[in-house]
């Protein structure tokens, strides 16, 4: 397979995270990072040892050696990043959410049409092997119809005013930060909501620090989901079928699904519950899970996809017009909505 060469914009937290994982992916190439501070790119670029450093976005973009690039940044600058990275040729892998709003996400994905190049959200969930075998054994009925569903994501924001979590200039906020995950992990075992209905606390800086949303999905399912920016919540996700019930202790890093089954004619007094049991995924995970985003951009690098069928443009469209109908519903906005 041909080596792919990626460059790193912003080299913060989740950068650190996602180039750790990259290391751990065949035919990837760290070929270079590019930050505001020359001094961050550089010390980023001795720890993974990459071999080029730029002190600005604009220099990595003019880099003939890079074919892909991972923009690391927070969500309110993405539009800039992704349409000057497009404009140079490049194919984008950019944090979630792609944008602020929906609209803006056309925008980009009309660009990356005209330009014939890749351009994805990395909502490295969709692309997480756990994730996806579940998904499909669920579609498949193996075990039941899917009723109810539960996913809750959140953790305490200990940090300045002015820190990117808490700036509202910034995008911040638990449903962008915290609540993509529960609202795509839900989308992506019971389809597409028919319905969305959110509470949240929001401070007077308009920023939302919880959010709970409770949703109708295809089939007659419901789902409950909540994000915290306030409260350490167990990461856990289950779903309620008509055969039983799985949970995944941990959906935002999961390692393994459980299923407990119901025995036949067992009632609301004594459920009768068959023993639980793991259900096994073939596919390994690699690393902490990341790398199967950049696995997935490259698959399709590989076979001259435009589009990503695990993460394809509709599917961020629609949850982020999800999240643009939650926020109006709880008074969140941001400039340019």
């Amino acid at each position: 397979m041909t080596v792919t060469r990626w460059g790193i914009i912003a080299p913060g937290r989740i950068a650190h995270t996602f180039t750790q994982d990259l290391r751990l992916v065949p035919d990837a190439e760290l070929a270079a990072v590019g930050s505001r501070s020359l001094d961050r790119a550089e010390a980023f670029a001795r720890e993974y040892d990459i071999a080029r450093a730029y002190g600005s976005y604009a220099d990595l973009l003019a880099d003939p050696g890079v074919d892909a690039v991972y923009i690391a940044s927070p969500h309110a600058l993405h539009v800039g990043q992704v349409t000057a990275a497009l404009e140079a040729g490049k194919h984008v892998l950019c944090e979630k959410p792609l944008t602020l709003r929906a609209s803006d996400a056309e925008a980009l994905f009309a660009l990356a049409v005209r330009h014939e190049r890749l351009l994805m959200e990395a909502m490295w969930t969709a692309c997480h092997p756990v994730i996806r075998d579940l998904a499909r054994r669920l579609r498949a009925g193996e075990f039941g119809t899917p009723r109810q569903l539960h996913a809750e994501l959140g953790f305490v924001v200990d940090t300045q005013p002015t820190d990117r979590l808490l700036d509202v200039d910034m995008g911040a906020g638990a449903l962008l930060d915290m609540g993509i995950y529960p609202l795509t992990f839900a989308h992506l075992m019971l389809g597409e909501a028919e319905r969305l209905t959110g509470s949240a606390v929001v401070t007077d800086a308009g920023v939302d620090l919880d959010i709970a949303v409770a949703g109708r999905y295809p089939g007659d399912a419901v789902a409950t989901l909540t994000a915290s920016m306030t409260s350490w919540s167990s990461r856990r996700a289950e779903i309620a079928t008509d055969r039983g019930r799985l949970v995944l202790e941990d959906f935002h890093h999961p390692t393994e699904v459980t299923y407990t089954p119901t025995a036949v004619g067992g009632t609301n007094d004594d459920v009768d519950r068959g023993r639980s049991v793991v259900v096994e995924c073939a596919e390994p995970v690699i690393g902490r899970g990341y790398a199967h985003e950049a696995i997935e951009l490259q698959r399709c690098l590989a076979e001259g996809l435009l589009e990503s069928p695990l993460l394809p443009h509709a599917q961020t469209l629609t949850i982020l017009r999800q999240m643009d109908e939650l926020r109006a519903q709880v008074g969140v906005r941001y400039a340019g909505d």
